[in-house]
């Protein structure tokens, strides 16, 4: 019988399934279907720094509003900046410390952060709260002229570094596929010692609607087809860096597992499928796993992860084309 145990930022999982960060793991309860359905950890729904800033703002404005606040001494803005901030926060970190009290495997505290800003003495909490490791969800959309590729690199490294001082548990960084050069930004975060990189974030994808004239959003949830963009890089990348790689985005079955741990990942996060078919599907998707290793003579994961990574496939140039010329070419011959 296959032994699915695999080491992920040095946490020892039962499995390389990880249920990422969403309203699938918003509450203990849901933490612990997951946990009962055979995840191999778990990463908490995250904590959002424009959230805070969002909830403050809101009620200082509604505090301008009510006479019986005097909004105009300073004291009043302290005490409301601080106080909804430390309820945020204080909310997240009893669910951290219940969920490590039900809990058996891994449990993962997620920032969804932009700055290296007043966020960042959060991290410290978590960690004391009893968080295994943390995971970063550091989203900065290139759209402005006005910043370089460098600049917002820069930014991506700043976050980690100071949030590296303030921790010793291990971090991860969910990244998007926005870069000029992943591989080489990818080796320049190893001086920031980060555990692990996830491949990849999965943004809000807008849509127009053409009769009200609203933007608004569209596909919440991730296809098969999403899993080739995540398949490339891993492989791409697992030859050629220092740490941990997790797969994540078009992960809806056990093939699919299969396929991100030969390309190179030691653990794979999912949500969407699990948003489908419940959190049984976990389930079907390791015995998927197990049934493959016991047809393939593999008794532990790690003897094929990376087996088909880039420099190890037989066809290497299938991980590095891009253009289609060579198939269209062929038509009609």
């Amino acid at each position: 019988m296959a032994n699915l145990s695999t080491k992920y930022m040095g946490l020892t999982l039962n499995n390389p399934i990880i249920v990422g960060s969403s309203g699938l793991t918003k509450t203990v309860t849901d933490m612990k279907n997951a946990e009962k359905n055979g995840a191999g950890a778990i990463v908490m729904k995250s904590l959002f720094e424009e959230q805070i800033m969002l909830d403050t703002a809101y009620q200082i404005k509604q505090a301008e509003n009510d006479k019986m606040i005097y909004f105009n001494h300073s004291e009043t803005l302290d005490y409301l900046d601080y106080h909804l901030r430390e309820k945020e926060l204080s909310n997240y970190l009893n669910q951290i410390e219940e969920a490590r009290s039900k809990l058996m495997i891994p449990v993962i505290a997620s920032v969804h952060c932009v700055t290296p800003g007043e966020w960042i003495h959060f991290a410290s909490r978590i960690q004391e709260a009893g968080a295994n490791a943390l995971e970063l969800n550091i989203a900065i959309l290139p759209y402005s002229a006005k910043e370089n590729c460098m600049d917002i690199e820069s930014h991506y490294i700043d976050i980690i570094k100071k949030v590296k001082k303030e921790v010793s548990i291990p971090i991860s960084v969910k990244l998007s596929p926005y870069f000029s050069n992943l591989v080489y930004f990818a080796n320049a975060l190893h001086q920031t010692e980060v555990a692990s990189l996830v491949l990849f974030n999965r943004f809000f994808s807008p849509d127009i609607d053409i009769e009200d004239f609203e933007v608004i959003s569209t596909n919440l949830y991730s296809s098969p087809a999403e899993m080739a963009h995540t398949l490339r890089w891993v492989a791409i990348l697992s030859d050629q860096v220092k740490f941990d790689l997790a797969a994540s985005t078009g992960i809806h079955d056990g093939e699919t597992v299969i396929k991100m741990l030969l390309a190179g990942a030691k653990a794979v996060q999912v949500n969407s499928a699990i948003y489908k078919y419940g959190y049984k599907h976990i389930n079907t998707m390791l015995e998927t796993l197990e049934n493959w290793m016991d047809r393939k003579g593999f008794n532990y994961v790690d003897q094929f992860i990376g087996k088909m990574s880039h420099y190890k496939a037989n066809d290497p140039s299938a991980y590095e084309r891009i253009q289609f010329m060579r198939y269209y070419s062929e038509i009609g011959l």
